[in-house]
């Protein structure tokens, strides 16, 4: 977070013209200028990641927003900012927590100091129970498992979760989450990657929950109460 980038290998600093996304890693070969080593291609697939996250983002906007238009202009812009600092950090937290098993907090804290700023903007005022119920239930898991199947990192984790989702996507969220990292931990146990009594990072199931959460959680929850409560009742929230 702090300082310049510098090569995993040689630890030397990286010139601003050799760190130009994608561009740089094709003018340099996938080496490094100075120890003319290979740059690992997680690099060069997260910058491209990135690139195509921010043209999504853009395009899902669009669709409801004018932009550059008077004040709903202002608006659809800050907005954009706002879901691309979100997006970008969440894919930063889901790489480093991935690789390390910890959930940086300096990536962390900006993100739900950035989703607390909106809420005079938004009025969403309903998202701050969402948050702090979502942060008391992983709370109570890490308690039960006395830290071995939750972090406190995931805790913190989820006071974001709950501050973007509300109630009752945060709901759609954590059924994604735990779904998702079961089944991921079952296959990885029975390819014999893991063992029953390994860890598994779970940031990253959360954010990938909170972000399809988001995009789709409205329908998938009137799915299930479609699915079910009897014929002709569903409830709206």
């Amino acid at each position: 977070m702090r300082g310049r980038s510098y090569c995993d290998q040689c630890k030397k600093t990286i010139s601003w013209f050799d760190n130009i996304p994608l561009l740089s890693f094709i003018l340099l070969k996938g080496k490094c200028r100075k120890c003319k080593r290979k740059i690992p291609i997680e690099y060069p697939l997260t910058e491209l990641l990135v690139g195509i996250e921010f043209v999504w983002v853009y395009w899902l906007l669009t669709v409801n927003f004018k932009f550059f238009g008077t004040w709903e202009g202002f608006y659809s812009l800050a907005l954009l900012i706002y879901w691309l600092i979100l997006f970008s950090g969440s894919l930063a937290i889901i790489i480093f927590d991935f690789k390390y098993m910890l959930i940086p907090d300096e990536v962390l804290y900006p993100l739900i100091g950035l989703a607390l700023l909106r809420l005079p903007f938004s009025h969403q005022w309903q998202v701050v129970p969402a948050a702090l119920a979502s942060g008391a239930f992983l709370l109570s898991l890490y308690w039960i498992t006395k830290g071995k199947g939750m972090g406190l990192g995931d805790v913190k984790l989820a006071l974001l979760l709950g501050l973007v989702l509300g109630w009752p996507k945060i709901l759609v969220a954590y059924f994604i989450a735990f779904l998702t990292g079961a089944g991921v931990g079952v296959i990885l146990i029975l390819s014999k990657k893991k063992r029953l009594k390994d860890k598994i990072a779970f940031g990253p199931f959360l954010l990938t929950a909170m972000l399809a959460a988001k995009l789709w959680g409205e329908q998938i929850w009137q799915w299930y109460l479609k699915a079910c409560l009897p014929a002709g009742r569903v409830l709206h929230f």
